[in-house]
């Protein structure tokens, strides 16, 4: 493979369609899209500065590497790359990309980060910013941190653990989920998804877990949780702490260590179907 050593690239698509190359302590200063349309490339120690750095790549792999904040909009429709060590500043990374790895990395602006993206694993990995893993597939995550809202909208078989996430409205629209050992912070978590497993976790959420289908609870604690599991169909939740309320689920089982109101209104739900066991 050729090397390029301590580098400074200017100017659009400064190295296009590059195929088999490493790059150390190299710069990509202005211009856009410096290494579009390239393939097995190695990134050791590198800058990026401007817009589009690796779209339509592949078989990527990147070593303490930054993305700074004009290095916006970076990797979208590429296959196969693994980031390690690295620090990534800019917003909107990650767009109908594929194949994914992220290890020990900071994401401080990770404003619409993972888009439409499939086959992703993380680790070691915290990020701060809004809409966080939208549309999403494949994904498995374990010790991440987010403080953002909207994460993981409409994403799907997802496995995530020992995460702590701040986020009002995360994990909307999603299906087949499981959750072990987090915590999670944000008002009406889970609305409108499919087949959705707690085990171990801690969750503060106002009006959390409504509007689901199939939403199981292993062991986990629920804290400032109110009008909790509305409209749910198919509840298995055993809960190790009491419950603020619980509001109208549709079927299912609910344990708890007590709760403090049950609304069941007849003319929405059938209150036969539900379950509802306190040890208090």
């Amino acid at each position: 493979m050729k090397e390029y050593r301590q580098e400074l690239l200017t100017g659009e698509r400064a190295m296009y369609n590059t195929h088999g190359a490493v790059f150390y302590d190299t710069t990509f200063s202005d211009g856009e899209s410096p290494l579009k349309e390239s393939s097995e490339i190695e990134l050791r120690n590198c800058i990026f500065k401007w817009k589009y750095p690796l779209w339509y790549s592949k078989n990527i792999k990147v070593f303490n590497t930054t993305w700074l904040d004009t290095a916006r909009s970076g990797i979208w429709y590429t296959d196969n790359i693994y980031i390690k060590d690295s620090f990534i500043e800019a917003p909107k990374q990650f767009r109908r990309s594929k194949n994914i790895t992220i290890e020990n990395t900071m994401i401080p602006n990770a404003e619409e980060f993972l888009w439409s993206c499939e086959n992703i694993t993380m680790k070691n990995v915290q990020a701060k910013g809004h809409y966080f893993g939208m549309n999403s597939s494949n994904i498995k995550i374990d010790n991440f941190t987010l403080a953002g809202n909207y994460a993981f909208d409409g994403a799907k078989n997802i496995e995530i653990r020992n995460a702590k996430m701040n986020s009002k409205d995360s994990f909307w629209n999603c299906e087949n989920v499981i959750i072990y050992d987090s915590t999670i912070i944000g008002e009406y978590l889970g609305w409108n998804s499919k087949n959705i497993t707690l085990i171990n976790c801690t969750i503060d959420s106002n009006q959390g877990m409504c509007y689901m289908d199939g939403i199981k609870m292993i062991n986990c604690k629920l804290l400032n949780t109110d009008l909790s599991f509305e409209l749910c169909s198919d509840v298995d939740a055993v809960i190790t702490t009491k419950i603020d309320s619980v509001k109208n689920p549709k079927n299912g089982r609910i344990e708890a260590l007590s709760i403090g109101e049950v609304i069941l209104d007849d003319n929405m739900i059938d209150p036969k179907k539900t379950t509802i066991i306190t040890k208090e």
